[in-house]
């Protein structure tokens, strides 16, 4: 019988707050109760707050996208991640968002996507250089090295510096220490708390996200100083940072940028590397899909950085399309009613959670054939077609999805791509994998493969 993708077990029954709270703790997914994969709405209530997890389509829509202003992002979110985001676009809302989002976007653009792309191919080359001294057929943890990789990228397009570099070496290193000190649950998150009380971050976390933003800081003045002199080069940073909101005028200030240079990192590293390691995982269990990606990437994939490869990669996009919908980087997303609300016969108070989960929502057995199965070629079929416009949000949706969006649509087919042409990934018998998620999906125990070069 063929294996399924490995998948957390969901909770049995009802428990107490305090041990929901637990649970939660350790793992968001196995927190949850079975039903939620076949649910269109479920609550949830606690001595403070009532939350809504809405799963059917016509819901997340009305959230994201219908009367998005009418559910901002709610400020549990912040809490957590307040220490390193500071008051970046990702926990924003209103007019700030809004602004913020102005500045942004112009950057992550169609046309700009072409124009970072041979910073792309370079961190894949550099990648592929990496993993030839891992590729002897002994186990290798994969989520250590794709974390180098999408940070590889963000710094080569953001900063048109490589990773060896001394300050982004550096900043690589010290996110890591802020991962493992940061809990995923924090006391402003479950209480609702004053703004003037404490929230009790670690003393790590907080030490951690110092030492980065210090990092970050010194970089974003740097550049400053770059453009000022007319010098700077022509990526990511230097389009963002020279761009004026066209309703004010303003363009980000220094600490502003640390802000949003912190998000991108979070963003556009951890989940990148969260997706590339599960795609590979995925390949590994199914190495017929494997020679079929390898295939099309020796033909369409040259020596040198072709943008238009890019679109040619068609089993590569499925294949890393279908590793987001099992693995959800950001596996669910919380929203706040901003005013009394009356869902599926039930009224929803206002200050209510609004939960829209990717990880139920990609494995909903009323809406996928076949969820629990890996299939790239799903998407090919009717079935597949419909529930990628209408049950299928890795990057969010509507005004608030991730400006990121489409670059990692081109890094992850490319980066999955260049490495599959250049090695075979097997699985480690002893050490499977199963997801756990704390910020993103990722392995409880690492994810271990073996590595050899082809032919």
């Amino acid at each position: 019988m063929t294996p399924r993708p490995p998948k957390p077990p969901a909770r049995d029954g009802r428990v107490s707050l305090w041990r929901y709270a637990r649970l939660f703790r350790q793992d968001i997914l196995s927190a949850q109760p079975a039903r939620l994969y076949r649910a269109w709405m479920a609550e949830f209530r606690t001595p403070f707050f009532r939350s809504f997890m809405c799963n059917e389509p016509a819901l997340v829509d009305l959230v994201l996208k219908e009367r998005a202003d009418d559910f901002p992002k709610s400020d549990r979110v912040r809490e957590g991640l307040a220490p390193l985001l500071g008051n970046s676009v990702f926990v924003t809302n209103g007019e700030t968002w809004k602004r913020q989002r102005r500045i942004i976007d112009p950057a992550f653009e169609g046309g700009r996507l072409r124009d970072v792309f041979p910073a792309m191919w370079a961190a894949g080359e550099a990648s592929v250089a990496r993993m030839g001294a891992l590729a002897d057929g002994s186990p290798v943890e994969i989520e250590a090295q794709t974390s180098h990789a999408a940070a590889d990228v963000i710094f080569r397009t953001l900063f048109s510096i490589p990773i060896e570099h001394e300050l982004a070496a550096q900043v690589f290193g010290k996110f890591r220490e802020h991962q493992r000190a940061q809990p995923v649950l924090n006391l402003g998150a479950v209480l609702p708390l004053p703004k003037w009380f404490p929230r009790f971050h670690r003393r790590e976390t907080k030490r951690t996200a110092r030492e980065i933003r210090a990092l970050i800081t010194r970089l974003t003045a740097t550049r400053m100083d770059e453009i000022a002199a007319g010098r700077a080069p022509d990526d990511l940073a230097t389009k963002i940072m020279t761009t004026a909101d066209p309703q004010t005028g303003e363009r980000f200030d220094t600490e502003e940028m640390v802000d949003q240079v912190a998000i991108f990192f979070l963003a556009g590293h951890e989940t990148s590397a969260s997706a590339l390691a599960w795609a590979l995982y995925l390949l590994a269990m199914y190495p017929d899909w494997q020679e079929k990606l390898a295939g099309e990437a020796a033909r369409e994939l040259g020596a040198r950085a072709e943008f238009a490869a890019v679109s040619r990669l068609r089993v590569s996009r499925d294949v890393f399309r279908e590793a987001l919908r099992l693995y959800p980087p950001v596996p669910m997303m919380v929203r706040e009613a901003a005013c009394p609300e009356h869902f599926r016969d039930r009224e929803v108070p206002k200050g209510s959670q609004i939960v829209l989960s990717p990880w139920h929502l990609h494995r909903h057995e009323r809406l996928w054939d076949r969820p629990d199965d890996f299939d790239p070629g799903r998407f090919q079929t009717e079935n597949g077609k419909t529930c990628l416009r209408t049950a299928y949000m890795p990057f969010s949706a509507g005004q608030r999805v991730c400006t990121g969006a489409g670059f990692a649509m081109v890094e992850g087919p490319l980066l999955l791509s260049m490495l599959v042409r250049a090695y075979r990934f097997e699985l480690v018998e002893a050490r499977p994998a199963m997801p756990v998620a704390h910020l993103t999906v990722r392995g409880r125990d690492g994810i271990w493969l073996k590595i050899t070069r082809r032919g």
